[in-house]
């Protein structure tokens, strides 16, 4: 063992779909697990694998959650394929299931059935709004929990006052970390028994949801929905030639940030000379401020605030944030070839781990039941058995 395969011997059965749970089983397999992810042989397996635009059978949403696993393309609804799935759990570690609440014990694989025959096993399901409760049974994806946990009416439009969603996957991502971290340290405590003992863990989105935004939260609860304004000028302003975002946080930093911009008057206006005066004259001071921002370059305004020790940034797409002389310098970001792919991604390296490399299986983000047969093979099926399983479409995909 070493820090970069931590989990290296380990097996983890993923049923999960979408980002969230995928997210969080890629993890294990960056660090050493043998992940195999079970999937639908139809209507393109995981769904992740077709949102947005598709590349044969990649999307950019599945392209990072299957990196580093092997994919088998299998059929739950048959008895074979619950026959398959048994022989997977056979000595595995970790079992992940995303269905809807209800779903998995209906297939026959709920906790109490799965630990019943691997006593041993972390069992791990991902859900909208949880197992139990009223809305249990909601489907649900990231958009609905941005709403529901109260993301969404803090991001409301500058010009049109109306809540917004925040377009990555936010709560997804976040989520996806926190099962790593909880099945992470089970496997650790579980390290050190004597005699291997299972749990439940459970983890919803709403869950996720409200963990990362507890400070919000917890500001908006005490102030009653009505959130202190700051009283210095934090945001994103136009420049000359785009945007630049602008993040003070010390009464302190108003007479520098006034030297930075050439504007020192502001300092004996009587709206702006105190922390209370500016607090009570926000509107007033932007009004102010926005013809003086959009009267200089991000660059010009960029190398003097920071001078001054004021925290800013250009606003980037994607593309420029790629081509940053930063990013590069701390080479957080490997380039990847992948299956359908017409040219290399950018896919950002996991802290602790050595960065990607196009070729190995850590960067290998698998098609749809790319290595059906060699699992099957590995679990005891004969030629002949995964022939007639590919004939009975019980199983699909592989060479």
């Amino acid at each position: 063992m070493d820090y970069h395969s931590a989990f290296s011997g380990m097996k983890v059965v993923d049923l999960s779909g979408g980002v969230a749970g995928p997210s969080c089983a890629m993890m294990l397999a960056q660090h050493g697990a043998d992940v195999i992810k079970v999937e639908t042989p139809h209507n393109g397996g995981d769904w992740s694998r077709i949102l947005g635009r598709t590349y044969q059978d990649h999307s950019a949403f599945s392209l990072y959650g299957t990196l580093g696993k092997r994919s088998l393309a299998l059929d739950l609804k048959t008895d074979e394929g619950k026959e398959i799935l048994w022989r997977l759990i056979r000595g595995a570690d970790v079992f992940i299931e995303g269905f809807k609440p209800g779903t998995i014990q209906r297939y026959g694989f709920g906790y109490d059935a799965v630990s019943a025959k691997e006593p041993g096993i972390i069992y791990y399901s991902i859900s909208g709004f949880g197992q139990t409760g009223p809305l249990a049974a909601r489907p649900a994806m990231d958009p609905v929990l941005q709403a529901f946990t109260g993301i969404v009416t803090e991001n409301k439009g500058e010009h049109d006052g109306h809540p917004h969603r925040i377009a990555i996957s936010l709560i997804d991502m976040f989520s996806g970390l926190l099962g790593f971290q909880a099945i992470a340290t089970s496997l650790y405590v579980r390290r050190e028994q004597e005699v291997k003992k299972g749990r439940f863990i459970e983890l919803s989105l709403m869950q996720g949801g409200a963990m990362l935004s507890v400070i919000r939260m917890i500001a908006n609860y005490l102030e009653r929905g009505v959130t202190q304004r700051t009283s210095m000028p934090n945001g994103v302003f136009n420049s000359a030639d785009g945007q630049i975002n602008i993040t003070m946080v010390r009464p302190t930093d108003w007479r520098p940030f006034c030297e930075a911009i050439e504007e020192v008057q502001l300092l004996d206006d009587p709206r702006f000379s105190t922390h209370p005066a500016r607090a009570a004259n926000l509107d007033e001071l932007y009004t102010e401020l926005r013809p003086m921002f959009a009267a200089r370059t991000t660059a010009w305004l960029s190398e003097r605030l920071t001078a001054k020790g004021i925290m800013n940034g250009r606003v980037n797409s994607y593309e420029e944030f790629l081509q940053e002389e930063q990013v590069a310098a701390t080479g957080i970001m490997s380039w990847l070839a992948q299956p359908g792919l017409p040219e290399l991604v950018p896919m950002p390296n996991i802290p602790g781990l050595p960065p990607f490399e196009s070729g190995t299986k850590r960067a290998h983000a698998p098609t749809l039941g790319e290595h059906t047969r060699e699992i099957l093979a590995g679990h005891g099926y004969s030629a002949a058995e995964i022939a007639a399983l590919y004939e009975k479409k019980v199983v699909a995909g592989g060479k």
